[in-house]
């Protein structure tokens, strides 16, 4: 199976990563986890992006804030898919590093979630390796099958009180 490299601008977007961590431990996916920015460490930034292929990896999830840019400059070196995490700042409450994630040139694609939205950067990751991965596939629709049950079940409960 292929790894799942998460890659943050700085260690204080961890908390945040974390719950893209827990969700790929949850179905099972091998993965990395590494500190680089795109401002401060450029040239460690390219070379891990230039190698993730070559080295196992099937998909690249990037957290930052404020400027955001490092989604960006990791897909400007790698055909993989880039998934990025823009992380709510005391600055403008995250629209920024949306902005600079969301934002990119025709030629360089960046899926980007919602801010701090992890758990979807992590299950979009999942789908993507899923495409080669039936069990992987199988997996996803399981956890759809919960969460469509729990809703019903909510449901149930709410239409029995309410709709008499």
């Amino acid at each position: 199976m292929k790894k799942v490299a998460i890659v943050m601008g700085s260690d204080s977007d961890l908390p945040v990563v974390e719950k893209a961590i827990d969700t790929l431990k949850e179905y099972g996916v091998p993965f990395e986890v590494h500190v680089y920015s795109a401002h401060r460490t450029p040239v460690q930034a390219k070379e891990f992006s230039e190698k993730a292929r070559e080295n196992g990896f099937g998909a690249i999830i990037a957290a930052a804030g404020k400027a955001a840019h490092l989604a960006g400059a990791l897909a400007a070196n790698t055909t993989l898919p880039v998934i990025g995490i823009p992380v709510k700042s005391s600055t403008l409450d995250g629209l920024d590093a949306l902005l600079s994630t969301v934002q990119m040139p025709s030629g360089i694609p960046v899926s980007t979630v919602a801010i701090d939205g992890a758990v979807n950067a992590a299950l979009l990751a999942i789908e993507i390796l899923s495409v080669s991965d039936s069990a992987l596939a199988e997996k996803l629709d399981a956890a759809r099958r919960e969460a469509q049950q729990k809703v019903l079940a909510k449901d149930a409960i709410i239409a029995s009180k309410y709709n008499g």
